[in-house]
């Protein structure tokens, strides 16, 4: 089985389509700067464990559960929009896209393959950041947080007359897993070794 196969493809975008993980790692360091060193690197620890949740999550969780603070909406807001201009600044670097991913993606395409890309990155920044990369054109939406991962597959497979069996979803994380498996849709794992356990594994 591999994903040509199904008439759908769902894409998660930091770590499968881009190489864009340190750089997200340096974000949240450089946001959160004013705080604690160990109590930051806690957050990381917590990111690199759950790549397709959301920076509002993270965020949230970093206040509630590592600094035992509360937090309201307008200051995760806030930092949220802080990293995104990072991301907006550093991200925009063709060297940083996978080359044998945006060559299959084209392939496909080409083909007339339909693709999506569902990603716990803002979905405003996504947008800007595929236009600007050039890959814009080859998903049919490009869609992101704050709207959960789940939700997001859930939303592009309601608005559509195929089966759940016609769609995969390509991911690096094992959110990108439970999302698909909430879905009823096939995951396929991509770079990250420890997902080669579940289900199938995309090797290109």
């Amino acid at each position: 089985m591999n994903p040509e196969d199904f008439k759908v493809i769902l894409w998660d975008f930091d770590g499968v389509i881009i190489n864009s993980n340190s750089i997200r790692e340096a974000g949240f360091r450089n946001v959160l700067s004013e705080y604690p060193k160990a109590q930051i690197e806690l957050l990381i620890d917590y990111h690199n464990l759950n790549g397709g949740l959301s920076r509002y999550v993270k965020f949230r969780y970093f206040f509630n559960e590592i600094l035992n603070e509360s937090i309201n909406n307008e200051k995760i807001n806030y930092l949220a929009d802080q990293f995104s201009k990072i991301m907006r600044r550093r991200l925009v670097n063709p060297n940083l896209l996978i080359p044998s991913i945006i060559n299959f993606i084209n392939e496909q395409y080409e083909l007339g393959k339909i693709m999506h890309i569902v990603s716990g990155s803002d979905g405003n920044e996504l947008r800007e950041l595929c236009k600007k990369l050039n890959i814009g054109h080859f998903f049919v939406s490009i869609n992101g947080s704050p709207t959960h991962k789940s939700k997001l597959v859930k939303n592009i497979i309601s608005k559509s007359k195929l089966n759940s069996s016609d769609y995969c979803l390509i991911g690096d994380a094992i959110n990108d897993y439970h999302a698909a498996q909430e879905n009823l849709i096939t995951f396929f794992g991509y770079n990250n070794l420890k997902l080669k356990k579940l289900d199938n594994y995309f090797e290109i």
